[in-house]
């Protein structure tokens, strides 16, 4: 008997899996509304120099920004420099309010900021940009702050796979609820731009545990039939927190407070961790086998099935136990071992490297689309519950590699279509960028399940943490790869295309995976190969 068998007697799809799937509704809720939150956290609204000796009452302030600002090429004023000898506006008022004839000098020469800038603060109060001046020759600063935020989302997704395998589920789950709410604490504290990126990026090594627990959690206590149903409703809960944002963005403009706003919550999810099982599942091939009775009674009990400790005895749990142990505990290195596993791994790390590039590449940059910030993040997030009711139909009729592919595929031709759309034209590019959003959204909601089934349960945190290590590594790039424009305005839309592109092509090469269980050893993955492998030798001959 296998625990497919086992999840039949007890029920695999009922009261108690739904509610399990509310209680890890709330990191689905939370991990969008940190992710996406540099696009208010580190926006940098209209800023000029700040000039030196300004009159404190003055009339005509265009004319006095005229008189001291270069323009740019599209006719704003500069950010970054101004004249060192400001320019005399002749027959102005600003003239004859402010200036005696020899006090302005003619002049081209500009020079950089020297005195600090000043900000528009009509659309947001305060950003770690205003904060810390990170603007102009420290935009670079700006965009690290998301890079190494992935970063250490990336090192924390090796790190929870890994302790996840384990320890449990349920353990690091609880690790990771307590981690980010003192470290987001600690952000919201920072007194300076070092301690804000040191803690921002601790705390996406916490909030990586999330992105590697919560999914498996969830499909290990679902039958084969309702787990693409259950994947993509789990998933709407991450568009719910992407609209979120948009609101509470709007509400709150002051970027402490807002990121206070968005870590509170945490304290919710350690509280709900009083209720959230552990996995029947992981238990089992960890030989626990007491503590597996315990939950699978306890899930028969709310789902109304009639068994009881005869048909769950110890015994027969530890037939299915000696069958899915592991003499060892699990390792990165045991996702290489074997042919199979080795496909699997380096297909799945290709495949999320170039998916998570495109995707944050799309949602952290809301420039140049001729919306606010605010009406963009909301109309981002309102495109995703079509496209994931879409890859819903996808999965079910034409399987997940297909839905996979195809999804990759799209988001790579709307970068293509961006490179011949000229840039004043605002209404096409929001456009494109709107359907490269539900493209590159559905192929994301697709590659979580799809990866989570190719691995076997002994294994299934590890190779979800080392994809979503490499994806990550491609997440902290994305920020970097948009201050290419300043080499050539077309290259970050080549490089996003491009390797999205190349991520379709390896994900072409995966096995598909509907209507399979899910394996529990590495030695289910092979056998699995080797019977396809017998099949398509029939079919040829």
């Amino acid at each position: 008997m296998g625990f497919e068998e086992l999840l039949d007697q007890v029920g695999g799809f009922g009261p108690f899996q739904l509610w399990t799937l509310a209680l890890t509704a709330l990191p689905r809720i939370l991990l969008p509304l940190h992710f996406f939150l540099p696009v208010f956290l580190a926006a940098v609204p209209s800023h000029h120099c700040a000039l030196p000796d300004t009159p404190a009452n003055i009339s005509h302030q265009d004319l006095w920004l005229e008189a001291h600002l270069p323009r740019e090429q599209d006719g704003t004023f500069s950010s970054c420099f101004y004249f060192a000898h400001p320019r005399a506006l002749l027959n102005s008022t600003l003239w004859r309010e402010v200036q005696s004839p020899g006090e302005l000098e003619a002049g081209a020469s500009t020079v950089p900021c020297s005195q600090g800038w000043e900000y528009d603060n009509s659309e947001l109060s305060s950003t770690i940009a205003t904060e810390w001046d990170l603007v102009c020759e420290h935009r670079g600063l700006n965009k690290l702050t998301s890079t190494l935020f992935f970063v250490g989302v990336l090192v924390g997704a090796v790190i929870f796979g890994y302790l996840s395998d384990r320890f449990g589920r349920r353990r690091l789950l609880l690790v990771a609820y307590v981690s980010s709410l003192a470290l987001g604490l600690a952000s919201v504290a920072s007194v300076s731009y070092v301690m804000f990126t040191i803690t921002r990026t601790l705390t996406g090594m916490a909030l990586a545990g999330f992105t590697v627990i919560v999914l498996p959690l969830e499909l290990e206590w679902l039958d084969m039939e309702h787990r693409t149903v259950a994947g993509v409703l789990s998933s709407m809960f991450w568009s719910g927190g992407v609209m979120l944002l948009a609101l509470i963005g709007y509400l709150i403009r002051d970027w402490r407070w807002l990121l206070l706003t968005v870590t509170l919550p945490f304290v919710l999810g350690i509280i709900s961790m009083w209720w959230i099982p552990e996995s029947a599942r992981w238990l089992l091939t960890q030989g626990r086998v007491q503590e597996a009775q315990s939950y699978l009674l306890r899930c028969a009990r709310i789902n109304g099935r009639p068994v009881g400790k005869d048909s769950l005895s110890m015994e027969t749990l530890s037939k299915v136990a000696a069958t899915e142990q592991v003499g060892r505990r699990p390792s990165y290195l045991d996702l290489f071992r074997t042919p199979r596993l080795r496909h699997i791994s380096l297909c799945c790390m290709v495949m999320w490297f170039g998916m998570n590039f495109s995707y944050y590449g799309l949602t952290l940059d809301l420039s140049g689309l001729g919306l606010t910030m605010y009406q963009t993040q909301l109309l981002f997030a309102v495109v995703e519950l079509p496209a994931k009711l879409l890859v819903y139909v996808m999965v079910r009729h034409l399987g997940r590699r297909p839905t996979e592919v195809g999804m990759l595929v799209g988001t790579a031709l709307t970068f293509g279509v961006q490179l011949l759309v000229p840039s004043e034209t605002k209404s096409w590019r929001t456009a494109l960028a709107v359907i490269g959003k539900a493209f590159s959204t559905a192929s994301y909601t697709t590659a979580y399940l799809f990866t989570t089934e190719l691995y076997p349960t002994v294994l299934r945190q590890t190779g979800l943490g080392l994809t979503s290590l490499v994806g990550r590594l491609g997440s902290s790039l994305a920020p970097l790869a948009a201050l290419m424009d300043g080499v050539w305005l077309s290259l970050p839309n080549i490089a996003y295309g491009g390797l999205t592109l190349l991520a379709a092509s390896t994900a072409l090469l995966l096995p598909e995976t509907k209507q399979a269980q899910l394996p529990e050893t590495i030695q289910d993955v092979e056998k699995r190969s080797a019977l396809r492998s017998v099949h398509e030798e029939e079919m040829r001959n």
